[in-house]
């Protein structure tokens, strides 16, 4: 039987695990942490949301995020100090600006292809992750930003969105536990939030009941390509108490697939490929509706803030998740009260709902500079990547997966 490695159990990992389980490979997934989705697949937006496919790379986002610099809350933070990294990937972003169109329409059409497998996994494996299907409401503050919002939107039907325009009396009906005044707004009823972390925990146990092997605590530490098979070299990572930490764990295989979000930067260079993803910053707070009050008060139809940037799910009865900001500030995990406090004041200005328990929480999004993912075969014949996908990791993940274990396939048939 041929072997396949999955180098990380985020999103992306798991669901190509779960791809590649299906058309018959032995799969062993790779994990620093102890834990599938411990990442930036814990606790993020919670949207499944084609409707939010546009990329960044416009001369609009350059401009605000300079105008931004000087302000501690703005949606969008540069740390100016210098790294390479970082100034090279926002060339090449400033680069991909002439791509935008097209490449917003081509995530349009990856985001709907995903919905559709996620339901069907979800439905096949009988998973349960607070899925809500009720859609998700955009809403603008102002007309000028609604004028700029309605070219977006005429971009993202022509790559197949369902996305009606609706005034401040429909959002009104549409959520009508929304506090604000608001200009207007567009609603993609087809789109849908859930837990990502409920899904892709309960995604990894389908895989390990269809025979996918885990191993978690492992840290990659060497790749060796050869013509007929790759190897890789695992020590414990730090989280691993249980395991002698000079333990060495070497894996071999006929291909393996790089799904490791940020740190498929470094796995590239080991593999002799650049594929270069940034880690963007982003904040979110679970907010806990411990009481009867809140529990009303609080929508379940998703929304989009586009001035404020900012995300809202419903997870579950007593669940709300708000999530933001883009931070260009390296590989810092750190959780910053300034950035987290305009979280809770924008659901205080929108809802009338106790903020009293609140969880902070960031993670990293893998972005590459033109906003698409990497779906592709490397420099060597044994090894594919899925990652790079930003912002849209939830969104993507079902349709990458298929198509980057479609790959595989046709360069290592099962028979």
């Amino acid at each position: 039987m041929r072997h396949v490695i999955v180098i990380g159990a985020g999103i992306t990992g798991v669901t190509t695990a779960y791809e590649l389980a299906l058309l018959g490979y032995q799969v062993t997934v790779v994990d620093q942490h102890l834990y599938p989705a411990m990442e930036t697949s814990y606790a993020n937006g919670g949207q499944l949301s084609a409707c939010n496919a546009e990329v960044w790379n416009q001369k609009a986002t350059v401009l605000k995020g300079l105008k931004w610099m000087s302000q501690k809350a703005a949606p969008l933070l540069l740390n100016p100090s210098f790294s390479m990294h970082k100034y090279s990937w926002l060339m090449e972003f400033m680069g991909n600006i002439r791509h935008y169109e097209t490449n917003t329409r081509e995530t349009v059409k990856m985001a709907l292809l995903a919905r559709k497998r996620l339901f069907e996994i979800a439905e096949t494996e009988q998973i349960e992750f607070d899925l809500e299907k009720r859609g998700i409401l955009h809403f603008y503050h102002t007309e000028q930003d609604y004028k700029v919002a309605m070219k977006v939107n005429d971009l993202l039907c022509s790559g197949g969105l369902e996305r009606n325009a609706i005034s401040n009396e429909e959002i009104k009906q549409i959520e009508p536990t929304l506090t604000g005044d608001y200009y207007a707004g567009f609603f993609s009823r087809s789109d849908a939030t859930g837990d990502i972390h409920k899904f892709t925990t309960g995604l990894a146990k389908a895989c390990a009941d269809k025979g996918v092997l885990f191993l978690f605590g492992q840290n990659v530490q060497a790749i060796e390509q050869k013509d007929d098979y790759i190897r890789i070299s695992c020590m414990p990572s730090s989280e691993n108490s249980n395991t002698n930490p000079q333990e060495r764990l070497e894996l071999k295989a006929d291909a393996i697939v790089v799904c490791a979000g940020v740190g498929s930067y470094q796995l590239s260079y080991l593999l002799g490929d650049r594929v270069n993803v940034y880690p963007v910053k982003g904040y979110s707070i679970t907010v806990q509706l411990n009481d009867e009050q809140s529990q009303q008060n609080a929508p379940w139809v998703s929304l989009l803030d586009e001035s404020a940037k900012i995300v809202l799910s419903r997870l579950g009865k007593d669940r709300l998740r708000i999530a933001g900001t883009a931070e260009f500030n390296g590989y810092n995990r750190d959780i910053r009260a300034d950035r987290i406090q305009p979280l809770i004041d924008w659901t205080h200005r929108n809802f009338d709902i106790s903020t009293e328990y609140v969880i902070p929480w960031t993670g990293l999004r893998p972005m590459m500079p033109n906003m698409m993912p990497v779906v592709r075969q490397g420099k060597h014949k044994r090894v594919f990547y899925n990652t790079g996908h930003g912002h849209l990791g939830w969104t993507l993940s079902a349709a990458t997966a298929a198509m980057i274990s479609q790959q595989v396939a046709q360069t290592y048939p099962v028979a």
